[in-house]
């Protein structure tokens, strides 16, 4: 497949403004255009925070399924691993307000 060169001429503000779209989406640039042009969906890149946040999540998570695992065995779940629970799902919904 040939490559075709196209200039564009734009206007410093639209420039500047491509360029931190193109950033914001982890794009140089020229892939961002190519993807615009294709039609692509193109989608801002997460905060680093997300990462650690979805760390975070996924570690309470786990811990809050070997609880279930534990009562499942047992047949019986007591009153302080309840709690625990209820604490890890308010720690959830803390860390996912904190990230808005």
């Amino acid at each position: 497949m040939d490559k075709i060169k196209i200039s564009v001429r734009l206007t410093e503000q639209e420039h500047k403004r491509l360029k931190a779209n193109a950033a914001a989406c982890a794009l140089k640039m020229e892939p961002y255009i190519r993807k615009l042009i294709m039609g692509k969906e193109i989608r801002p890149r997460p905060p680093d925070e997300y990462v650690r946040l979805l760390r975070e999540i996924n570690a309470i998570g786990n811990n809050i399924n070997q609880i279930a695992h534990i009562a499942n065995a047992q047949q019986y779940i007591s009153e302080d691993k309840i709690e625990t629970v209820l604490q890890m799902q308010n720690d959830i919904m803390r860390l996912v307000r904190s990230v808005r």
